[in-house]
């Protein structure tokens, strides 16, 4: 099961059963919070018609009862009083309350009527708890139901002692139906339901909310950490909170451990490099220390000095090579015109292709607009025309060419900008190809007359491909009949990010 859809499933099982205790919690705290506010209602009622029947039931006959006396006639009209009032959307056409009077030895005196008809005058009462209770001087009160397994057709009792001079005369005791307030308490439950169904909707969206929110950014560690494991550079994700701290910490993580083992490899790989051009100095050095004849001084002195060059060259790529690796994006953007930068490139470079005799083939396309940092675009295109001019035979022709490439059938890839550059020389190899790129690996260039072939360091190509995933573009290369094809793709730049700079005219290429 996938982290969100767990994720999802939790905060619906955690927020779902706690939603469900408490909306039960509610629905089962409402019909006996209705239950005691009706009682006590009741309890005020049934004190201030006890003190009205005071009089009535001092004066009765000790043998008689309540039926004629005007207490029982106000009752009576009450009880026959016609009735519609709306309560908070809900229609009251009925008056609800039972009315009896008992003596003082729990006699039946006066009673407004049964639930079923006629009445229970002289009957005796004087077990039942609420004049039982309040005869010993307690607070009395009772709720019978009419069916036992039907708690809907309870009627709720409270009594109130009638005294007079501390004596108790008798017991007036007030009745009333729960069913009279069963619809609002099955009003009350329903708008608890329907509300909890509300909040359970909405946790379970704001559940869906926080779960995306988590799932898209450990999508973004996931995809962070994928292009760490492929030897990719690019910045840590920006995300906020622990997740953020996260990130950081793998790329903090990431650039130790990569700094640990970039060391190693170039420990290693500079130590080999050193050696060749150190052996030629030294045995040159120490031919120079005897007496030798000037053209030999001079093929030696010349030697030093072109190993020189060649450790210098070394140095300043390795150099550009480490601070390329240690950068996660591009400081300086501007739009630039490929087709001029490549231009300028052209320009710098005439002067060795015509030492070397060579023709370079430039075919512009104007109007093709990228972003980018313009040195290190130059240092890119500089570096491809150099490794072109050093495997291009005396007097041959090197193609640069430019082009749009569109999208390919069932892919979303922008256009992007293409440019070739293709020298006429013995190529490459088909298992060298793979492998260059990395660091010191090179193949021999073509020897000049009378010259042993050379070897370059291998740290031009590296340093483009460094250039180009800063740029978010990409170097091919490809075998060509003859020679080899060196093709750099940039995203195209649109309109809307065009902001007008100045472009500089580097061609900071390192050779």
């Amino acid at each position: 099961m996938k982290l969100g859809l767990r994720l999802l499933l939790g905060f619906f099982l955690i927020t779902g059963i706690a939603a469900f205790f408490v909306m039960r919690v509610f629905v089962h705290e409402v019909q006996p919070s209705v239950r005691e506010v009706m009682e006590d209602m009741m309890v005020d009622t049934a004190n201030i018609l006890a003190e009205l029947a005071q009089d009535d039931l001092a004066a009765m006959p000790a043998s008689g009862d309540l039926q004629g006396s005007r207490f029982a006639r106000r009752v009576q009209d009450y009880a026959a009083r016609p009735i519609d009032a709306r309560i908070w959307g809900l229609s009251k056409r009925t008056l609800d309350y039972r009315v009896y009077i008992t003596d003082a030895h729990g006699k039946v005196i006066f009673d407004t009527g049964l639930p079923g008809g006629g009445n229970a005058i002289g009957q005796d009462y004087s077990q039942w708890r609420d004049v039982a209770k309040t005869l010993s001087g307690e607070y009395g009160a009772r709720a019978t139901r009419y069916i036992v397994k039907d708690d809907t057709t309870a009627v709720m009792y409270v009594a109130s002692p009638v005294k007079q001079n501390g004596r108790i005369l008798g017991v007036l005791t007030v009745a009333k139906p729960m069913s009279t307030v069963q619809k609002f308490i099955e009003r009350a439950e329903h708008d608890i339901l329907l509300k909890g169904l509300w909040l359970l909707g909405a946790s379970l969206a704001v559940g869906v909310l926080v779960t995306g929110w988590i799932v898209w950014s450990v999508r973004r560690l996931r995809h962070y950490a994928q292009h760490v494991q492929w030897g990719q550079r690019q910045p840590p994700p920006a995300l906020s909170g622990e997740l953020g701290e996260l990130a950081l910490a793998m790329a903090a993580m990431r650039d130790r451990l990569d700094g640990h083992e970039h060391v190693e490899q170039l420990v290693r790989a500079l130590t080999h490099e050193l050696k060749s051009p150190l052996t030629a100095i030294g045995g040159a050095a120490e031919l120079l220390q005897d007496e030798l004849p000037a053209s030999d001084r001079q093929l030696f002195t010349t030697q030093i000095r072109e190993q020189t060059d060649r450790l210098r060259s070394l140095v300043e790529r390795l150099l550009e090579l480490s601070k390329l690796e240690h950068r996660h994006s591009l400081d300086h953007q501007e739009m630039l015109d490929l087709s001029a930068c490549v231009s300028r490139v052209v320009e710098a470079s005439a002067a060795r292709c015509q030492q070397r005799q060579l023709r370079l083939n430039w075919q512009p396309l104007q109007g093709v607009m990228v972003k980018a940092e313009a040195d290190l675009l130059s240092m890119a295109i500089g570096n491809l025309l150099d490794n072109a001019i050093d495997f291009s035979p005396r007097g041959g022709v090197i193609d640069l060419s430019l082009h749009v490439t569109d999208r390919q059938a069932g892919r979303q890839d922008a256009p992007q900008a293409e440019l070739r550059i293709r020298d006429h020389g013995p190529g490459v190899p088909a298992y060298a190809l793979a492998r260059l790129g990395e660091r010191f690996y090179s193949t021999p260039r073509p020897a000049e007359a009378g010259q042993a072939p050379r070897k370059g360091s291998g740290l031009g190509i590296a340093i483009v491909r460094q250039i180009m995933a800063l740029h978010r573009g990409r170097v091919h290369l490809t075998p060509a009949q003859p020679g080899l094809c060196a093709s750099l793709h940039l995203p195209l730049a649109h309109q809307a990010d065009f902001t007008p700079a100045s472009h500089s005219s580097s061609s900071a290429h390192t050779r």
